[in-house]
């Protein structure tokens, strides 16, 4: 016979206006401050993003953690892809701003046959990027989440030391203070929602 335990009492981290505010008023960070987030803030964050629901537990998320030298990297494959699209005037322009970002991880999912589990590990991840990006908006620090093409080209994957046949990319996240918060607008809920009987 299996054993019930009493739940205990939840934890009071934040008031739910508090929780209210802060999920509404995170955005995507286009600009960022030259200024980094301290590395042990983003070691925070990555760690309460770990705690992200997952499907039996799969814990599917891998964090890489880029120093200078990879995010220079990216960066100019980045141009090199956007030069070949655009041409070199706004391949220049890409790689100067992409320059100018003070933070990066890469967010990857293990692969699994299945693919049911496929679609939960990835939304788990999906999940654990959201985490990473409230707790860092709750300190001032803002994210942007891309999955550009650059994130798709197989030497990107080798730039990161990531295996395509064991993980697949789930996002290039940057992070920093931001230099400009956007004010976008949500459409009415009654707009998104169905009501059923």
């Amino acid at each position: 016979m299996n054993e019930v335990l009493e739940a205990p009492e939840p934890p009071v981290v934040m008031s739910a206006g508090g929780t209210a505010d802060l999920i509404r008023s995170r955005r995507t960070i286009h600009d960022f401050r030259e200024e980094p987030a301290p590395p042990d803030l983003v070691r925070k964050a990555l760690d309460l993003a770990r705690w992200a629901p997952n499907h039996h537990l799969t814990e599917p998320w891998r964090f890489y953690l880029l120093g200078p030298e990879t995010a220079a990297a990216i960066a100019r494959l980045n141009a090199e892809i956007v030069t070949a699209r655009q041409g070199p005037e706004a391949g220049a322009a890409k790689l100067d701003r992409w320059s100018r970002i003070p933070g990066w991880i890469v967010v990857t999912c293990a692969n699994s046959e299945d693919s049911l589990r496929s679609r939960e590990d990835y939304a788990a991840c999906c999940c654990a990027i959201h985490s990473f990006s409230l707790f860092l908006w709750s300190e001032g620090v803002g994210v942007k989440w891309t999955t550009g093409a650059v994130t798709r080209d197989p030497r990107f994957y080798d730039l990161v030391w990531i295996d395509p046949d064991a993980e697949t990319v789930v996002g290039l996240v940057w992070y920093g203070y931001p230099a400009e918060v956007p004010n976008p607008a949500r459409r009415p809920l009654e707009e998104v929602s169905v009501s059923l009987p």
